[in-house]
């Protein structure tokens, strides 16, 4: 009985397939976290639109206390907090939203908000608004309950 040697290959990847693998890998990486990124942001403006909104959650919440007491809230805490003025408190319906973490924008910023004569763009009503992405007041990319030009 003759006994033949047989050559065994093992098959692995070679240095330049290894390489060609990682560079289509990063060429891709470049071109998807970027888009990404973008559109975690735009979901973060969609979200922070929703509660400033004119039909925004916060804003209905606003309108409630408002139908309740008469009056508007001196500040986004009374829609949380029992007023400290006895003849508001008796007609308090509240809280009106449990949880003061939903009283921030997307970003973390805690929302801003005027009332009554104090309201500039809502005349005797109420203006409530993000300072946005970039944190400042003022900005182009402030989100807001009033129409900007």
């Amino acid at each position: 009985m003759v006994r033949t040697k047989r050559h065994t290959r093992r098959s692995a990847f070679t240095l330049l397939e290894v390489m060609l693998v990682i560079g289509l890998l990063a060429l891709l990486a470049v071109s998807v976290i970027p888009a990404l990124s973008k559109k975690g942001e735009k979901a973060k403006i969609d979200l922070t639109k929703a509660a400033v909104g004119p039909n925004g959650t916060i804003s209905q919440e606003i309108r409630a206390f408002q139908f309740d007491t008469g009056r508007w809230p001196e500040t986004l805490k009374d829609l949380v907090e029992r007023p400290s003025d006895p003849d508001i408190a008796e007609k308090w319906n509240g809280p009106y939203i449990e949880n003061p973490e939903h009283m921030k924008d997307a970003w973390g910023q805690e929302f801003n908000f005027q009332a009554g004569d104090s309201a500039r763009h809502n005349e005797n009503k109420f203006d409530l608004w993000s300072v946005g992405p970039d944190g400042r007041d003022g900005t182009d990319d402030d989100i807001t309950n009033w129409p900007r030009d």
